[in-house]
């Protein structure tokens, strides 16, 4: 498909420059003059301000920081079970553990 394209625009290309008497025009010599810029004369370039970027660490809900000040005499209490969990490959059994932070 695209051996096909490709042929059709360079024969569409080679055709088009019979078809059609081009020619190039010339900028009249004030006009030439009035574009050339000194360097004297361009603005510095602007620098950007650098992107501030906010970080905040990210704690997993199971993780072992807790969410909350808990306190000097706290103590983390864990629940450790089994489920099953259905995959394409089977049912198996899996530990699951869920924690959270009691006073002491």
């Amino acid at each position: 498909m695209r051996a096909k394209t490709a042929l059709t625009l360079l024969c569409m290309g080679l055709f088009s420059q019979f078809c059609v008497g081009a020619e190039a025009q010339t900028a009249a010599p004030g006009v030439r003059l009035a574009q050339l810029v000194a360097p004297d004369d361009i603005p510095p370039p602007r620098k950007r301000p650098p992107a501030r970027l906010r970080v905040t660490p990210y704690y997993a809900p199971d993780g072992v920081y807790p969410r909350y000040n808990p306190g000097p005499d706290a103590v983390r209490v864990c629940n450790a079970t089994y489920v099953q969990e259905f995959r394409p490959s089977g049912t198996v059994i899996v530990p699951r553990v869920s924690c959270y932070w009691r006073r002491g």
